[in-house]
């Protein structure tokens, strides 16, 4: 057989292939009626979905080259015949268990690696369902930034309430959002964090945090939640209490002037008094007059001022 010949019966035979693969897919998704159908009772729910991404006729992966609407809400030529009397089946309702609800979405959306840690995640397990935080037939707010807290105020009340606090972050103006630290959809993370930790999803933005220092403050490297309330707090820079007391949680006061910040003694200074008294401890009551760098330092000298103490 010749080279021509050849080319001539491969072309040929990938051609019939073709033929019989777009057969075979026109009845796979011939399954029930089309949006000209629906539109007839549920004009508004087929307008939103024309207008959605799920309705570009262009997009090879959405509901509109694979069924339309029967690709969410199955086979509805019995409840196109009985004008609505036979039920079908809507994500989201309280009709279909959260799982089976979840399974219609996942069944075109499990390939995104944001959702490869669903199963088992907080969400799934308390039977949260996609509908509950996502609109398909409307604006979904998750998807617009200064709407997006809405949807997750709905169960997060206590977020909510720390949300309003004077120092927080601009999630209410749309600066900063949810889904900027957390994944719904599930973590490998505590709390649904984006990333393996809390202080690597800080970094994200607060990266002059990140060190690597000379000398490191453990807390800080272990977890930012230890001293910050992310979602908002009455003390400035989100701190979870206010100086000194924030740091008395793991620091015992200075061991000679302990009377002198209680009250109890007396505050001499003189021109040859070390720098070290009351007065300069319980200016302003914080520890950061002296100790400013308590996320870490590169200060070298080792002896005046002693670095590791995160001063200057």
């Amino acid at each position: 057989m010749t080279i021509t010949c050849r080319i001539k019966l491969l072309a040929a035979t990938a051609v019939s292939g073709l033929v019989l693969g777009l057969a075979g897919m026109g009845t796979a998704l011939a399954v029930g009626p089309g949006a000209e159908t629906c539109v007839k009772c549920h004009e508004d729910a087929v307008a939103s979905y024309k207008q959605s991404v799920h309705g570009q006729k262009g997009n090879a992966r959405g509901p509109a080259a694979a069924g339309e609407c029967s690709s969410c809400h199955g086979d509805t030529t019995e409840h196109v015949k009985g004008r609505g009397k036979s039920p079908m089946k809507i994500p989201g309702r309280h009709l279909m268990s959260a799982d089976d609800s979840n399974a219609t979405c996942l069944s075109c959306h499990k390939s995104d690696s944001k959702r490869s840690h669903w199963d088992g995640s907080t969400h799934q397990t308390r039977d949260v369902s996609c509908a509950n935080c996502h609109s398909v037939h409307s604006k979904d707010k998750v998807l617009t930034k200064i709407t997006q807290s809405e949807a997750c105020f709905t169960c997060h009340k206590s977020q909510r309430a720390e949300m309003n606090r004077p120092s927080r972050h601009a999630t209410l103006e749309g600066k900063v959002v949810c889904s900027d630290c957390h994944n719904p959809h599930g973590s490998v993370a505590p709390k649904l964090m984006k990333k393996d930790s809390t202080v690597e999803t800080c970094y994200q933005c607060h990266a002059e945090k990140r060190g690597p220092f000379v000398h490191n403050h453990e807390p800080v490297q272990e977890d930012c939640g230890n001293c910050h309330s992310p979602h908002g707090s009455v003390v400035e820079s989100l701190l979870k209490m206010r100086l000194p007391m924030l740091c008395h949680n793991c620091h015992t006061p200075h061991g000679g002037q302990v009377l002198q910040l209680t009250g109890q003694g007396t505050n001499n200074r003189t021109a040859t008094s070390s720098g070290k008294d009351g007065v300069n401890y319980t200016q302003a009551r914080g520890c950061m007059n002296c100790h400013t760098q308590v996320h870490g330092g590169n200060n070298p000298n080792a002896t005046n001022p002693p670095a590791q103490f995160m001063l200057r």
